[in-house]
């Protein structure tokens, strides 16, 4: 790739005068073309050849792989191809086309740089597409063509999440280690299948190795231990610690396959990862509240002054993968409720609740249960006609409020069609667990006081205490929020806390469908670019 740009740089220089008169009448043409369009493609190509923008702009094409995109989809190659063919050979047709091709390759960077490459609803992310509606590649290439900021453009272009911009720089160093022999095979099999501290192990130069790569290791030993003991111990833990498994230091199954994941597998990864920030709505108002599922956390966001800094964060627990799973979307919290009452679903009320009750009728009681009607007549007593009501449709079952309510002594309420809500819990018991899909589709907050501070601090009258005592009263009261805050429900397996990226299991499966739609997508692209230019195709191989 230098050796080229010195080829193209060099025919610029020696360009000779018969292009002045070409670049006059190329000029001319653009003129009567008229529009945007046609003053992007006068911008690539002066009367000397390549403009200073045009490399630019290929030089932006080909790093695209930094951001967790594929030059390839944005024909980065071929371009370089076609201005050094266009620095030697002054064809106004060809120059046109040139810049054609590499207008539509920006603009289509631009554009897949912010919102993504492909809908999101097609996996069943519901997110606002009108809060990302504002985004206009066209324009923002002209603009930076004109005021000579191609690269601030791009950067412009990218989501304002800092976690996007934390990924982009692990995703850099795992793409130096693609090529990285510590990873050219696998680690043997374990003894036994598993390694514990004291044991030997004949593979602990190469588990040091990649220790140290990964940055578990800070420095390696210079005597390997015989066996498996010490720093590489501690090592372990903390790579296990950035895989969401338990670091006992124990190398089971489990740490055995994160281990032997290449560092290609893992830039994939990120880029999906990526690929989904551009999806989010961007940062907007004061705050926000957002719930990354497969990590089983929650991080509320102070968003002022174009800053976007870290308030709270807790465990939440999420929708059981194999039966009730939480959709991924985004919505508005309007509603605190205090001592809520909880509604049971219809649905869990039919397969859950209603059977119990038939075994069990004590079980009404003891849950501080009450039928309601439609017309809102409350029934504090079960009977065969209740529970035929409900099966029916009817009649509801409600939970009063109270030490065992389902939905503990809070719930924030961010109205949606899946009537997905935060809420306490009567069992902070399953937080200690590392993985922590329970629920019904609802997310369960570890730390309900310190989210309601968070979620009222624009409310100074909303002392702790005061907060305190309305979660106790036992009586339920609702308070409308004075200005909406975004909550966003996100899916993502690759994250960075406090510098460190962790990766995360796909406990619904997402990954590898957004995968494959997106390498489906790259084939088409450049199977389509291979069409229209066969020859630049051929010799980019």
């Amino acid at each position: 790739m230098f050796a080229l740009r010195q080829r193209i740089d060099h025919r610029h220089r020696v360009g000779d005068i018969r292009r002045h008169g070409l670049a006059l009448c190329l000029g001319l043409a653009l003129v009567f073309a008229g529009g945007g369009a046609a003053a992007e493609e006068s911008a690539w190509f002066s009367d000397a050849g390549p403009t200073p923008a045009a490399r630019e702009a290929v030089d932006l094409l080909t790093q695209a792989a930094g951001e967790g995109l594929d030059p390839r989809d944005y024909e980065a190659h071929g371009l370089w191809q076609a201005l050094a063919g266009s620095a030697s050979a002054a064809d106004p047709e060809a120059w046109s086309s040139v810049g054609r091709r590499l207008s539509l390759a920006m603009r289509r960077y631009l554009s897949e740089l912010h919102a993504g490459r492909v809908d999101p609803q097609q996996f069943g992310m519901r997110y606002d597409a009108d809060l990302r509606s504002g985004f206009d590649a066209d324009s923002l290439l002209r603009s930076a063509l004109a005021d000579e900021r191609l690269t601030e453009a791009v950067r412009s272009a990218a989501p304002a999440w800092p976690e996007y911009h934390a990924l982009r720089r692990v995703l850099a160093r795992y793409r130096q280690l693609v090529d990285d022999p510590a990873w050219q095979k696998n680690l043997p099999p374990l003894p036994g299948g598993k390694l514990s501290p004291g044991q030997p192990y004949g593979a602990l130069a190469l588990l040091q190795q990649r220790l140290l790569l990964l940055g578990d290791l800070a420095t390696a030993d210079s005597k390997l231990p015989e066996r498996y003991q010490g720093a590489l111990v501690d090592a372990v833990k903390a790579f296990q610690a950035r895989h969401a498994i338990a670091p006992d230091g124990v190398i089971g199954r489990e740490s055995f396959e994160q281990l032997n994941i290449t560092p290609a597998a893992r830039v994939r990864q990120i880029g999906l990862a990526m690929e989904r920030l551009r999806w989010m709505p961007p940062p907007q108002g004061a705050r926000a509240i957002v719930v990354n599922v497969p990590e089983f956390m929650l991080h509320g966001y102070d968003m002022g002054a174009g800053i976007v800094d870290t308030r709270v964060a807790m465990k939440v627990i999420v929708g059981t993968a194999r039966k009730t799973p939480t959709p991924v979307f985004d919505a508005e919290m309007r509603f605190i409720e205090f001592s809520p009452y909880w509604n049971v679903p219809p649905s869990i009320a039919r397969s859950e609740t209603l059977p119990r009750l038939r075994r069990d009728p004590g079980y009404f009681d003891r849950q501080g249960f009450e039928l309601v009607g439609s017309d809102g007549r409350v029934v504090g007593s079960l009977s065969e006609a209740g529970i035929d009501a409900v099966q029916a449709g009817q009649m509801r079952i409600r939970q009063r409020p109270g030490a065992g309510n389902a939905l503990g002594s809070i719930k924030l309420v961010f109205p949606n069609r899946d009537n997905i809500y935060l809420h306490h819990t009567p069992t902070p018991q399953l937080f200690k667990r590392l993985r922590r899909d329970y629920s019904h589709g609802c997310i369960r907050v570890e730390k309900p006081l310190e989210l309601a501070k968070f979620v009222l601090t624009g409310a100074p009258e909303w002392t702790e205490t005061r907060i305190e005592q309305a979660m106790r009263r036992g009586k339920s009261a609702t308070l409308r929020l004075d200005e909406p805050l975004p909550v966003i429900i996100a899916y993502s397996t690759a994250v960075v806390r406090d510098g460190r990226v962790h990766f995360l299991p796909d406990i619904y499966g997402l990954d590898a469908p957004l995968e494959d739609a997106l390498q489906q997508r790259s084939q088409t692209l450049q199977a389509s670019q291979t069409k229209e230019n066969p020859a630049e195709s051929r010799a980019s191989r």
